[in-house]
């Protein structure tokens, strides 16, 4: 979903306010009047995301000017396709130029990457879920980009669901301490998930009610025999597999019947989308 202006505006001002400093010395030195024309163009293969992000950082330097995208959000475009026409006044497009294309590179970066996961396992009912190994301040866009992508959000943040893990669990002096505990205290419609390391943690997680279980950094036969032991025990239980996840065992991993798997890697590991603008007309 799109974060609504009153939230993505503040954080486009910030950026823009990074950028220009005191003001832009080259554009403003060439004391330009009127408007001009530009087009966006993909100078690599990928999935596009971050256009209505881009929208509205020519926006806010110039109220009139119009961003008209000529790829949708998540569509994968090839080198040399334009995917978006801008016109409004001279000094806008360029002041925003870098603050517009660096979000929808890196946004772009993202989508691409997850929709290289997604494929893999696209025939499996396994869903592919995003982590909260996020850049700071970059969270809801970042996570937008993996929809995008195909991946599932997972929480936005800490108030979003429960998640024991390892040190919660050594802080509270067990798995079924932990869950009792916090289950004492939360909203009713907030979910539980415990990570778990080995089958007897998993055990512990099954008793104390867990409603997700995580297999944190097993090997595949050890998730086969989780997978066994909770659809055996509470078949509701939804069970995500984590740690290490790439291209390579993605598949792997799906095949073990695990209902979610879950990884940074299409965030951390992804890259900058190459995108240009070029000024057409003036």
């Amino acid at each position: 979903m799109i974060p609504p202006k009153i939230i993505l505006d503040p954080m486009i001002q910030n950026w823009l306010l990074e950028d220009l400093g005191r003001g832009d010395r080259t554009t403003g030195g060439l004391n330009l009047q009127g408007t001009g024309k530009a087009v966006w163009i993909v100078k690599e293969a990928g999935v596009i995301a971050g256009l209505p992000m881009a929208a509205r950082v020519f926006q806010l330097l110039d109220e009139k000017l119009s961003f008209v995208p000529l790829a949708t959000e998540g569509d994968k475009c090839e080198p040399g396709q334009k995917i978006a026409q801008i016109e409004g006044l001279l000094e806008a497009l360029l002041m925003g130029e870098r603050v517009a294309l660096n979000i929808a590179m890196r946004l772009s970066g993202i989508a691409t990457l997850t929709r290289q996961y997604i494929e893999i396992i696209a025939d499996l009912p396994t869903q592919l879920v995003d982590t909260r190994k996020t850049t700071p301040g970059l969270r809801l866009l970042e996570k937008y980009a993996t929809q995008l992508g195909g991946a599932v959000n997972h929480r936005m943040g800490l108030d979003d669901a429960v998640m024991i893990k390892d040190n919660h669990i050594q802080a509270a002096g067990g798995i079924e301490t932990a869950i009792a505990k916090i289950r004492s205290s939360i909203p009713y419609p907030l979910t539980v998930e415990v990570e778990t390391t080995n089958l007897e943690e998993v055990k512990e997680a099954l008793s104390g009610g867990a409603d997700l279980i995580m297999l944190d950094n097993m090997t595949l036969e050890q998730m086969q025999q989780a997978v066994q032991v909770i659809r055996e025990r509470n078949n509701k239980t939804k069970i995500e597999a984590s740690g290490n996840i790439t291209l390579h065992n993605l598949r792997s991993v799906a095949l073990t019947g695990v209902d979610y798997i879950s990884t940074s890697a299409t965030i951390t590991r992804s890259t900058w989308l190459d995108l240009s603008m070029r000024i057409v007309e003036q």
